[in-house]
């Protein structure tokens, strides 16, 4: 009798060990997922603090999206004879982070000119420029005319030219894209362009910036396109 109660206390301390262990995995697997869960909200609540300071009408060149290029590649060769009066000036200037910034600033720049937005333009835009943009934006809406436009990628943007004058910097870029670019009227009908067909541009801008402003934008100062 003795031995089948001691029997039946074996098994019930077994079945007491056993439900501590599974308590116990519980409980650590519980605590990894909240960790990790937590790790994921705050990543995410980091990114829309990022996002919430980005502003929609000044784009700083290199721009926020620098966090895409890979550390590696970030560092301008000391030899890129192209840039070296660039790098004199502006000893933490990064090339790619620029090429970044560029293709922001040119997405917005045409966007903006199909829509008419001048605020935007003037921002991102030296006086010159900006007055041949408003001027074309101007005969536009006298016309009653509406552009639409849908960029839909940038083939390639790669800087060819870069200088100095005084404080002043200088750098070209070399901007293709893919562009659907058409003129309805307030019928709505076609007056230029094709809807259909997807035109291949080939932009030549320059942006400049005054290394002795404490205002680091960089500004469109020309601009002309390759036939």
């Amino acid at each position: 009798m003795g031995d089948n109660f001691q029997f039946f206390d074996i098994i019930l301390f077994g079945m007491i060990a056993a439900f501590l262990v599974l308590r116990l995995r519980s409980v650590l697997g519980r605590r990894k997922d909240d960790e990790t869960q937590g790790k994921n909200d705050e990543r995410f609540t980091t990114e829309a603090h990022e996002n919430d300071n980005e502003n929609d009408n000044i784009v700083s060149l290199p721009s926020s999206e620098k966090r895409k290029v890979k550390q590696d590649q970030k560092v301008l060769d000391p030899e890129d004879k192209l840039l070296t009066e660039v790098v004199n000036h502006i000893p933490n200037f990064d090339k790619i982070e620029f090429l970044v910034g560029a293709r922001t600033a040119f997405e917005m720049i045409v966007e903006g000119f199909a829509a008419g937005d001048r605020k935007l333009l003037n921002n991102l835009l030296n006086k010159e420029v900006y007055g041949n943009f408003e001027q074309s934006i101007a005969d536009r809406e006298k016309d009653s005319l509406i552009l639409e436009n849908t960029l839909i990628r940038i083939v390639d943007c790669q800087i060819i030219e870069g200088s100095v004058d005084g404080s002043d910097v200088f750098i070209t870029v070399k901007i293709i894209s893919e562009q659907i670019n058409v003129t309805r009227n307030n019928d709505g009908n076609t007056v230029d362009g094709d809807p259909e067909h997807i035109t291949t541009i080939t932009d030549i801008w320059t942006f400049s910036r005054n290394t002795n402003d404490k205002d680091p934008n960089w500004e469109l100062v020309a601009t002309r396109s390759v036939e």
